[in-house]
């Protein structure tokens, strides 16, 4: 398979940040004609990225975490979120096929259809399950877990929610250079905005370093979903700047982007009473999508993030166009 983009740009970074291939680039760019008359909308659409039985931008993370983890010598990966992740799920699933085994500490999440099927899938993914409920409890029992998931004299791999870590997030500088690329070749003209769920800040960390890097002048507009995080702009700038540093720590001349938290669009009138709730916004959204572009979102995430989108558009908060919608959803 292809190097990555980032390989290509900062040759040092081949030698010392491993990268693990998991899914077929590039994800396809197209434009949502019947989505909004008020301004062109494109979507990139994450859905299918990933080869190992589940998609999306968890995928894009775990590409460079994976290999870091087994640079590190872990035996066990040990991460933690709601009862219905995404994040946990897609953990499980490439780490066993990596030979690493995975730890998952559960929090409670409203539950529906989605949230029963994910904990399904989650039960057979062979990860060790531990139903901590809340934060405040997942945080007391931390010592426990660290101890129960060692092996062979080596501490697990820790990994916050969403794998939203300076290493994760290079996931989406990646992906970020290869929307680039996907302008630069005329497959869609240069977004003014690129709008994501937020729910760790990975993803829209990655993204606002990576276009400045790439010479993108978008501005990245993040849809807060879980409240249970600090999930605003300083955070996401804090995260892309860890990310910086961690990029030129290991070898690359990247130019400092000098980027603040006004160079972010956080917002969170869109989360509803709170992570995993479902709002009108979110249902109407959805069916819409569902109705005329043949994306299949869901409740938590991206249909939330595309109610955040439809809404801004209509308010005139996103002009001037084009918009490019993230989806990051990853049925499978």
């Amino acid at each position: 398979m292809s190097r990555p983009l980032l390989h290509r740009h900062f040759p040092p970074l081949a030698d010392s940040l491993p990268h693990l291939r998991l899914g077929r680039e590039p994800t396809p760019v197209r434009r949502l004609t019947a989505l909004t008359a008020t301004l062109p909308v494109w979507c990139k659409d994450e859905s299918g990225y990933g080869e190992g039985g589940w998609g999306g931008n968890k995928i894009r993370k775990l590409e460079w975490i994976l290999p870091d983890a087994r640079r590190r010598g872990a035996h066990t990966l040990l991460t933690v979120g709601g009862i219905g992740t995404n994040w946990g799920l897609a953990a499980a699933l490439y780490a066993r096929e990596q030979g690493l085994a995975t730890a998952l500490a559960l929090i409670d999440q409203p539950v529906d259809d989605h949230v029963r099927a994910q904990l399904a899938r989650l039960r057979r993914s062979g990860a060790t399950l531990h139903f901590t409920r809340t934060k405040r409890r997942t945080v007391a029992a931390a010592p426990w877990l660290f101890l129960r998931h060692s092996s062979g004299g080596r501490l697990p791999y820790f990994l916050p929610a969403g794998g939203s870590t300076p290493v994760g997030t290079l996931g989406y500088v990646e992906a970020a250079f290869e929307l680039a690329a996907q302008v630069a070749s005329g497959e869609l003209p240069e977004p003014s905005h690129v709008v994501t769920a937020v729910g760790s800040g990975g993803t829209a960390a990655g993204l606002a370093l990576g276009l400045r890097l790439a010479g993108l002048r978008s501005r990245v507009v993040g849809v807060v979903v879980n409240d249970t995080l600090r999930l605003d702009a300083p955070a996401i700038v804090a995260l892309a700047g860890r990310t910086e540093r961690l990029l030129r720590r290991r070898g690359a001349d990247v130019a400092r982007t000098g980027l603040t938290a006004a160079d972010v669009t956080v917002v969170r009138d869109w989360l509803g009473p709170g992570y995993g709730h479902a709002t009108p916004e979110a249902a109407r959204a959805l069916a819409l999508a569902a109705a005329t572009t043949s994306l299949e979102l869901e409740p938590v995430y991206t249909g939330k993030a595309l109610a955040a989108l439809l809404a801004m558009a209509d308010d005139r908060r996103l002009d001037p166009g084009p918009v490019l919608f993230l989806n990051t959803n990853g049925p499978r």
